[in-house]
C-alpha cells in the first residue's frame, strides 16, 4: 500500500503539463501537505523500494542538505526568475515522474552548432550549489556541470548561451 500511496502522493493533475513556472507545477500531495508528513512517508516508500520517484529538493531534505521544501521552492523560483527575463531560455514542466521541470535554452539546439537536446538547467541534490548544467549535445548524454548557486549560474550564462 505504500507504493500506491507514494505514486498518488506524487501524483500531478493533468494540466500541470502547461505550467509556465516551477510554482504553477507545485500541486500535488508532496508539495502542500506538512512537510513532517510528506518526509515520514518518502521515507516509508524508499524503505519499502530504494529510490522513489521524487523532487531534488526532498531528496536533499530527507538527506539533511536542506533546511526545508520552502528552502528549494525558493532555489527553483530564483531560477526561473533569471532565466525567464533572458531570451531563449524556456521552461519545460514535463520532467520524470516527481520530479520538478527544468529549463532549456532553445538557441542552442539544432543552430550552426547541429546539437539535438538544448542547454538544460536542472535542480539537483547532488551537491549544495542546487543546479547543474547539461550542456548543448547530440549523442550521448555529457556529465553535468555543478553550478555554484544561482550567483554561479549567473556569472557563467554567457558561457551557458554562447553554444547556438
Amino acid at each position: 500500500m505504500v507504493e500506491l500511496e507514494w505514486s498518488r502522493a506524487i501524483e500531478l493533475p493533468r494540466d500541470s503539463r502547461s505550467a509556465n513556472t516551477p510554482a504553477e507545477m507545485r500541486t500535488a500531495w508532496i508539495h502542500r501537505a506538512p512537510e513532517k508528513k510528506v518526509l515520514a512517508l518518502y521515507r516509508a516508500a524508499c524503505a519499502m523500494e530504494g529510490p522513489v520517484p521524487s523532487p531534488w529538493w526532498l531528496r536533499a531534505v530527507a538527506a539533511g542538505q536542506l533546511g526545508s521544501r520552502e528552502d528549494g521552492f525558493r532555489v527553483e523560483d530564483r531560477i526561473d526568475k533569471l532565466l525567464t527575463k533572458r531570451p531563449g531560455w524556456e521552461f519545460v514542466p514535463w520532467a520524470a515522474d516527481g520530479e520538478s521541470g527544468y529549463w532549456e535554452f532553445m538557441p542552442s539546439e539544432g543552430g550552426r552548432s547541429g546539437h539535438r537536446i538544448p542547454t538544460t538547467v536542472l535542480t539537483t541534490e547532488r551537491h549544495d550549489g542546487w543546479i547543474d548544467v547539461l550542456p548543448a549535445h547530440s549523442l550521448t548524454t555529457p556529465e553535468p556541470i555543478a553550478v555554484a548557486g544561482l550567483a554561479g549560474l549567473r556569472a557563467r550564462l554567457g558561457e551557458f548561451e554562447a553554444v547556438r
